[in-house]
């Protein structure tokens, strides 16, 4: 069985989709500095290789994100496929727990998961998630509210949680200045 993977430009930066069999295995920004390693990732955890083209779930994915994007929808309904390590997997169901229009922080995600001293290991994992969105690594800020790290780029992360109702929207003073992830 292959990966079917479909580049989808969308109102917050070009995303890759992948669907293995029924589920969505990949969501995630297309020029991510991780996208090589994500990628390798996916493909021998699923034992297959990408293909480009579509499939049922893909277009299904694109009609749930379109939702989300138009503000329409909260929660998805999509299958989703996780391909990581049983660590990384525990992050990202913890991730699935973060509530639309809320946010949680890196420590806080620490503290669900494993150890206070961990938060490192936490860190790594949610950049390692392949699902954006979805899974949405992008509720988790900053202990004092900064955005940080982030595949799409901060400026996508603000976008998202403006989109959910989680940050307000600030115009920034001339000095202050948003570092890439």
């Amino acid at each position: 069985m292959r990966i079917i993977t479909h580049a989808w430009a969308t109102p917050f930066g070009e995303l890759l989709l992948g669907s293995w069999g029924e589920e969505l295995c990949l969501c995630d920004w297309r020029y991510r500095r991780m996208r090589t390693a994500v990628d390798a990732r996916i493909q021998r955890g699923l034992g297959a290789e990408y293909a480009a083209g579509t499939s049922a779930v893909i277009v299904r994915a694109k009609e749930e994100l379109e939702g989300y994007f138009n503000g329409e929808r909260e929660e998805f309904s999509i299958p989703l496929r996780l391909v990581g390590t049983p660590f990384q997997k525990t992050v990202w169901q913890a991730l699935l727990n973060v509530p639309y229009g809320a946010t949680s922080t890196y420590q806080g995600l620490t503290h669900q998961v494993a150890e206070p001293t961990a938060i490192r290991a936490v860190a790594s994992a949610n950049g390692a998630n392949a699902l954006s969105i979805f899974v949405p690594c992008h509720r988790i800020i900053g202990r004092d509210g900064a955005l940080v790290g982030y595949a799409g780029g901060l400026s996508a992360k603000r976008d998202l949680l403006l989109l959910e109702g989680a940050m307000r929207n600030t115009t920034p003073d001339l000095f202050s200045y948003e570092q890439a992830s």
